[in-house]
C-alpha cells in the first residue's frame, strides 16, 4: 500500500499478487461503497463484471462482531451464492449499521465519518456489532457469453482488512484460486 496515492484515487478497486491466489484493495468514498466494490474486485476475478447483466437480484444480510469480519462473511456469502445457485453479480447496493446489543446505534451516514470506524479497528473488544444489507444484481453463468476468470475457491483472512486514510475507506481482501 505504501506510495498509493489516495488523495487523487478514482479506481474502484486494484489487485496485487500474493502467492497462488489473489489480493484486491477496493476503495470507496464511503463505506458501503468500498463494500460494493469488495463484491465487484471479487466477481472481476471471476468473470468480466461488464459483461454481466443485472437480470435477477439476491438479498443478503450479514452480522458479525467487526468490520473485517463482516468484509469476510460478506464475500462468503456472495461466493456461496455464485456456488450454489450459479450466479454472476456485476453491481451491489449495500447499507452498513452499527449494532449496540441488535438494535441500531449509528446509521450508515454517521459511520461515513470514519471516526467510528477507526476507532472501533483499535480497540480489542467492542461492545458494537456490523450489519450488512445488500442486495447483489446478476444473472445465471453461461461461459459461452461470460468470459472465464479464475474459479474462486475460498476468502481468506490473511492480509484482510478495513480503514480510512485521507477521506478513502480502503478493504483488502486475498482470495484462495
Amino acid at each position: 500500500m505504501d506510495g498509493l496515492n489516495h488523495a487523487n484515487l478514482k479506481k474502484a478497486f486494484e489487485y496485487f499478487e500474493a502467492t497462488a491466489d489473489v489480493g484486491f484493495y477496493a476503495y470507496g468514498g464511503s463505506l458501503e461503497k468500498a463494500y460494493e466494490n469488495a463484491g465487484l474486485a471479487m466477481f472481476n476475478v471471476i468473470s468480466d463484471t461488464r459483461k454481466i447483466r443485472q437480470k435477477e437480484s439476491r438479498h443478503i444480510e450479514v452480522i458479525s462482531e467487526d468490520l473485517v469480519s463482516l468484509l469476510y462473511d460478506y464475500l462468503e456469502e456472495l461466493l456461496f451464492l455464485q456456488d450454489t445457485e450459479f450466479l454472476l453479480f456485476s453491481r451491489f447496493d449495500v447499507e452498513i449499521y452499527k449494532l449496540c446489543d441488535g438494535d441500531i446505534e449509528v446509521s450508515n451516514d454517521e459511520l461515513e465519518n470514519g471516526e467510528s470506524v477507526n476507532d472501533d479497528l483499535k480497540e480489542e473488544s467492542s461492545p458494537y456489532s456490523y450489519k450488512l444489507i445488500c442486495d447483489a444484481f446478476g444473472e445465471e453463468i453461461n461461459w459461452d457469453i461470460h468470459p472465464r476468470g479464475s474459479e474462486v475457491k475460498a476468502i481468506t483472512f490473511h492480509l484482510m482488512d478495513v480503514k480510512k486514510e485521507d477521506g478513502i475507506f480502503i478493504l483488502s481482501a486475498i482470495l484462495d484460486l
